[in-house]
Parts: C-alpha cells; sequence; structure tokens
C-alpha cells in the first residue's frame, strides 16, 4: 500500500458524526467548499478517499486530477472498506 498524505472522507457532516476514520479530512464533497479545501493540499502527495459507497470519492478524484493533482489518488469504498484498507480505527 502507498503511503498517503492524508485520508480523506468526502461524507456529509450528518454522515460523519456516526463514524469516519482517525485522523482522516472530513471534506464533505457536496458542502461547496471541496475545491477550497483540496486547494490547500499538496498536489504531488498520495490520498487515499472514501466516502459511503465510493460514489463520491470518485467523483472527488476526478476534481481532484482536474485541479492538478498528480499523486496517487486511491478510492477506498465505504467505511468499512478503508478502515479494513488502511488498518485505521473508526471513530465517532
Amino acid at each position: 500500500m502507498a503511503t498517503y498524505a492524508a485520508v480523506i472522507d468526502v461524507r456529509t457532516p450528518e454522515e460523519t458524526a456516526s463514524g469516519y476514520l482517525e485522523g482522516a479530512l472530513l471534506f464533505d464533497i457536496n458542502g461547496g467548499m471541496f475545491a477550497e479545501q483540496i486547494s490547500t493540499l499538496d498536489k504531488s502527495a498520495n490520498y487515499f478517499v472514501y466516502c459511503r459507497s465510493g460514489n463520491r470519492a470518485g467523483g472527488a478524484i476526478e476534481q481532484m486530477k482536474a485541479a492538478g493533482f498528480t499523486g496517487e489518488l486511491t478510492n477506498g469504498g465505504s467505511l468499512a472498506d478503508a478502515a479494513s484498507a488502511t488498518g485505521l480505527t473508526v471513530v465517532q
């Protein structure tokens, strides 16, 4: 597995309230601030992105690529999938 600069949860605040990966950046892709939030990140770094099913994570990755991100961008799928893949703890 690649080394990731950050894990990014792109779900809504309501969804993350029920649990998210420890240390994850909470960047709601539908919240209107996503482009601004990702603009603060290192575009050459690797990121692991997850949501509820993987659909929004895929959309987030496409937006990140369009914004010039060149590092590895991994779609982690759901919270459970992401927890399994990263070994990170789910916190509430």
